[in-house]
Formats: C-alpha cells, structure tokens, sequence
C-alpha cells in the first residue's frame, strides 16, 4: 500500500481549525504539576498520567498506563497494523521544580496565554511538543499514512530515568519499533532548525566538608578553626578554571573523542550566533570565544559546572561566625569516549589529594550518545522541518542530556531522531518558561510530513 500523497491545504486547515483544542489542551496538562523529583507531587504524577492516558485515548489512540518501580509510564498507539513500519515517539511529562517567587509573568502551573505565546512551566519542556505531536499522529491516522504510531510519555525524564530502563526490560520487546523520534531538544535560534545527533553525558557529584558540629563565633574561634567554606572555596578552584571554564583535574580530558571533520564542518554551517545565544537566554556577558570555540565547546567538549554551594548564614545582613559544615554541587558533562565511573574517580582521587576531608558523592552517571546524521531518516527529518518552517535544519550535536535516548538504543537498537521544536528564549528549566504557536503549528505540519516520509523507507 503506497502512502497517501500530503494534501497541505487539507493540512494547513486541520492546523487552524485545532488551535483552541491545542491551547486548552496545553493548559490542562501545565496546570497538573508533575514535579518528579519532589515526592510531594506523587499525586500530581498520577494525575498527570491519567490526563495523559485520556488525551491519547480521545485522538484515537489505543492508551495504557503502566506502573514501574517510580512512576509510571503511557503507551498511547495510533493505527496498529503490523504489516506497517512503526515509529516510536518519546516525550516526557514531567516537569522542573518552580519557585513562584522567580516568576515575572503569573505562577508557574498556572497557564496563560498572550499573543500566541504559552506561559508556565512544562510548556516547552516537554509538554507542548509531545501535544504537537500527539496532534500530528492524529491526524495521520486519520488521514490514511500508513504508518504505525507509537507514544511513550514517561514521567522520571527530570530525575535521571531510574526506572525507564526496567519499563524497557520489561514492556520493550512486547513493542518492536523500526525507528524511534525524540521530540525534547533545542533548536539553534528562531528560524533556524536543528536536529542534534548526540547528547552529552552527565556525572554529578556532590562535595561536603564537616569541621565542626555547629556555627562557631568568629571573634573568639576564627584564626584557629577551619572554614570549610573557605576550603570548599579552594577545592573548586584547584579543579577548575572558573575564568575559561577549563578543568584541571588531571586525565579530565584524556578520553574525549573530537568531532570528525564533517561534523565540525555541519558545526560552522549551523548559523550560530554567539549575539543571538547571549540574547536568548538573558546572559549579560560570555566568556571570551570565537563562534567556532562556542559551538564546539558547546556540542562537542566536556564540562566542570559549579551548581550552588550551601553553608554558613544566609539571612540578611552580616552573621559573625564561622560555619560547620560547607557543601558544593557540582557536574561534569561528558562527551563521547568518557566513562561516567571514571570521571567520578578521578575527582574524588584529585579532591582528596587537595583536601583528604572533603567527601565526594556521586550521583546521575549517564553516558554521552552519539548518533548517525546521515542516511534515510536524517533526509525524511531535513525535509520535514524545510516542509514545516521553511528553512533545512542543521544537524548538531546537543549539550544537555536525555537518559532514555541511551535506554532505547539499547534495547530497540534502531535508527534514532531527535527533532525537538523548542527555542532558546522559551526558557528550559527557567523561570518564565513558555512554547509558542508559530513553534507548534510549524511543528505539527513538520510531524506529519515525517511521518509521510518513514512510510516510505522498507
């Protein structure tokens, strides 16, 4: 059975016609906050899955909610033939934490909507895309692509997907997929698609240091007893260059894999902009880099990121003691040929010889990933985002890290997409969060061309 030949005007009026299902939809699903990593919000995560299961089922979807070790995990399916090639979308419903007190627009699970631009948090991340393209499978079952859909919405993406490996173990080869399509990555600016090919890894760790057992007063101890800030202080800057970013544990770099010359090639080609990046996530200085040095540091090179230190007074004003206890959160993102047990052990091996008092944690170890942006897929993905939004993508690697991407090569080993809608200046894991119509409507058009085209390939 040949596919049905795409019929835009048809297309473009199935756009229009469900923008106001796409937005009530989307507020529904903002305002149902699903917070893994806060275990007062187990509710909300159950809600949330139930809304999940309800929303596929009501495009036409066969829908399930399945329980794993944490929380759970929805299948939706659209069209199932098994005479059919099947396509395996993955999104996530849960969402980042939100301190209302950083808001500038209204409360974070509380939508809003203005000028065709959608507030509150989960609406970029990863919300709106999975809606676009929930909308987009919709309307190519209903309209004779023949291709089988598959959804899974997962609800751990936040904290590391700690159960999403079992899901898989488990369910996966109950669902065998001929490709799989992510649908939670960055484009490059407004205008200029991407699809990222690789994910770095990641390797937290966290660092604390106890020389006390309570705030002491520093006119009568300081000069004697130790500042474990002070010291904390001084490990981080032993182990990196906070100026250049440039880690100085030893054998940091030893493993990274460089980018082969076609990559670094689709690199320059990418139109990056460091004006552009500066401006869309409100930065008011960058460190001192040519474009060329940004895109690869930001694609292709490892990282050491200090994420917050804790200890001491935090209140008003100034408190005269000298604190207890100091802890630093730090991260290093990896690229591929970097091991995450490694890297974690060579810190702890530096971190001691500075300082033997300081204890390091390790925690979230994810391996990079690195895919193929080339052959059939990566033409079908090309062609539907120039059908969507007018303009060819650019394929990149991506800095952040998605842990399921790793499970599903593992398990389906098929061919993988990453063809996410969301931009710069949409906020991911900020403050302000938001998606946008032009982003969804381009995208639901760029979804169903895709799908037009991998039911094609045999």
């Amino acid at each position: 059975m040949s596919p049905t030949p795409l019929d835009p005007g048809r297309l473009n009026r199935y756009v229009d016609d469900n923008r106001s299902y796409f937005e009530n939809t989307l507020a529904a699903m903002v305002e149902v906050p699903t917070v893994s990593s806060d275990p007062a919000h187990r509710t909300d995560i159950e809600r949330g899955a139930d809304l999940a299961c309800q929303l596929l089922t009501d495009a036409g979807a066969r829908a399930e909610k399945v329980a794993t070790k944490g929380n759970p995990v929805v299948i939706g399916e659209f069209s199932p033939d098994r005479s059919r090639p099947t396509v395996t979308i993955y999104n996530h419903m849960d969402v980042q934490p939100a301190d209302p007190t950083e808001w500038r627009t209204r409360e974070p699970f509380k939508f809003h909507r203005e000028d065709g631009r959608y507030g509150g948090r989960g609406t970029t991340d990863d919300k709106g895309p999975g809606l676009t393209a929930m909308m987009a499978a919709r309307y190519a079952a209903q309209n004779g692509i023949p291709l089988n859909i598959r959804f899974v919405w997962e609800f751990e993406e936040e904290i590391g997907s700690p159960s999403f490996e079992g899901f898989l173990a488990g369910r996966g080869t109950a669902m065998p997929t001929d490709s799989v399509l992510v649908s939670d990555t960055i484009w490059i600016a407004r205008g200029k698609p991407a699809v990222p090919y690789g994910l770095r890894g990641l390797q937290g760790a966290l660092l604390t240091l106890e020389t006390g057992t309570k705030d002491v007063h520093s006119g009568t101890t300081g000069g004697v007893a130790r500042n474990p800030i002070g010291e904390m202080a001084e490990v981080i800057s032993r182990c990196y260059d906070a100026r250049t970013g440039r880690a100085k544990i030893p054998g940091f770099y030893d493993d990274v894999k460089k980018p082969k010359l076609a990559e670094l090639r689709s690199f320059q080609r990418s139109g990056f902009s460091l004006k552009s990046f500066k401006a869309a996530h409100e930065l008011k200085s960058l460190r001192r880099l040519s474009e060329k040095e940004a895109v690869q540091r930001l694609w292709s090179m490892p990282t050491f990121e200090v994420h917050g230190i804790k200890g001491g007074y935090q209140g008003p004003g100034i408190k005269t003691i000298v604190p207890a206890r100091a802890e630093a959160k730090i991260s290093m993102r990896l690229v591929p040929g970097m091991n995450p047990a490694k890297m974690v052990s060579l810190l702890r091996k530096f971190v001691k010889k500075i300082n033997p008092d300081v204890v390091v944690t390790g925690e979230h170890p994810l391996e990079a990933y690195l895919g193929e942006f080339t052959g059939p897929y990566a033409d079908a993905a090309r062609d539907a985002l120039k059908f969507g939004f007018g303009a060819p993508p650019a394929f990149i690697r991506e800095g952040g890290s998605i842990g399921a991407v790793l499970s599903m090569r593992r398990h389906w080993n098929c061919p993988l997409v990453m063809m996410g809608l969301s931009l710069p200046e949409h906020g991911y894991h900020c403050p302000d969060e938001n998606y946008d119509w032009g982003q969804a409507s381009g995208g639901i058009k760029s979804f169903v061309k895709y799908f037009e085209k991998i039911a094609e390939i045999r």
